[in-house]
């Protein structure tokens, strides 16, 4: 493990959040390799069938999490959130467990954090790369234009999985949704509640094809998405984005009312002259 980046997890209060299911083909190396980086990891085993029970044996020094039966991704990340504050952390940096995602960007997100200390921050993926799959190109842009839609600005990838959360910041918050449309969910929420959410670029890895292993079935879980995109469409219409406009307008009014009031006369700053 380098020192230096076990210090700077410990100052920062950072863990590294795992959640996993029947990925025991990566699981053991993608833990290996954030261990090369920081001890402060929690693990989500959401109720894997393979040999996941048996690689986490290995791991047992870390915070180690098990579900009887599987419960979704978005369960699986609100537990390992709620776990993550329970330990006195601040932050949680998501990685996947397909091996997808490179332990060694761990940095890219703790050099973002220090100019953006109150913020979701994504791993923005090349999506132009052509190892990605035609169904993950599209989700991607499907994804974003609904962000840009419900908050009214854009980021780059608004499905990587691979994200650094103020789990703090998001403590109070409640949340509907246990599967994948989880991860939009929280995005917006927060955007919605003034936690800014942005990007830094990241490296990803695709498996040829034939050998990736994912657990999204486009069927049902676009068709989850797509509802979930409805409900919140309606929200930000009638009345996220009519508050927003509302706030600015006082925002403004206000800031135009304290200048004036801040502004005193030339004649009378100047000074009287004798007789």
């Amino acid at each position: 493990m380098t020192n230096e980046f076990q210090s700077v997890f410990k100052q920062k209060t950072v863990c590294v959040l795992v959640p996993t299911y029947n990925n025991a083909q990566t699981l053991r190396q993608v833990l290996s390799d954030v261990l090369e980086y920081t001890n402060q990891v929690v693990i989500v085993n959401d109720g894997s069938t393979d040999a996941t029970s048996e690689i986490l044996k290995e791991f047992s020094h870390l915070c180690i999490i098990n579900f009887p039966s599987n419960r979704g991704k978005g369960y699986a990340l609100r537990m390992g959130f709620k776990k993550a504050v329970e330990l006195g952390y601040d932050y949680a940096i998501t990685i996947d467990s397909d091996g997808q995602h490179y332990a060694d960007d761990l940095p890219v997100f703790l050099k973002k954090l220090e100019d953006h200390p109150s913020s979701i921050i994504i791993g923005a993926r090349n999506m132009e790369h052509a190892s990605i799959p035609g169904k993950s190109s599209f989700g991607h842009k499907f994804s974003n234009f609904w962000f840009w839609v419900e908050v009214g600005y854009q980021v780059n990838d608004t499905q990587s999985g691979y994200r650094l959360y103020p789990v703090k910041l998001l403590n109070d918050f409640t949340f509907i949704t246990r599967k994948y449309e989880f991860e939009i969910e929280v995005l917006i929420r927060a955007a919605w509640s003034g936690i800014e959410v942005t990007d830094t670029p990241i490296k990803v890895f695709y498996a040829e094809k034939g050998k990736r292993i994912s657990h999204f079935r486009p069927f049902w879980d676009f068709t989850r998405i797509s509802i979930l995109n409805t409900f919140l469409v309606t929200i930000a219409l009638l009345y996220i984005h009519p508050r927003n406009f509302l706030l600015g307008i006082k925002k403004k009014t206000s800031d135009t009312s304290s200048l004036n009031n801040s502004s005193i006369p030339f004649s009378q700053t100047e000074p009287k002259q004798s007789r």
